[in-house]
């Protein structure tokens, strides 16, 4: 597979809650560190997603933000 995505970052599902249409996907990344992904119920079915399973988050966004305190 090739995408234009640069940022595939590889984690264990933790948890996945599966409401009526959509899904929430709690990724571990590094010990205490989640990302969480909402997507829908249908893809999780057909991608067999469930806790346990090494997985990639991939990130496309087209701005990202630096705050500093």
């Amino acid at each position: 597979m090739k995408l234009s995505a640069r940022n595939l970052i590889p984690g264990k599902v933790k948890e996945v809650t599966v409401g009526l249409v959509n899904a929430e996907v709690v990724i571990e990344v590094a010990p205490g560190v989640e990302i969480v992904s909402v997507i829908t119920k249908n893809s999780v079915d057909r991608m067999e997603i469930k806790p346990g399973d090494e997985v990639r988050a991939m990130v496309k966004a087209t701005s990202v933000m630096v705050v500093k305190d």
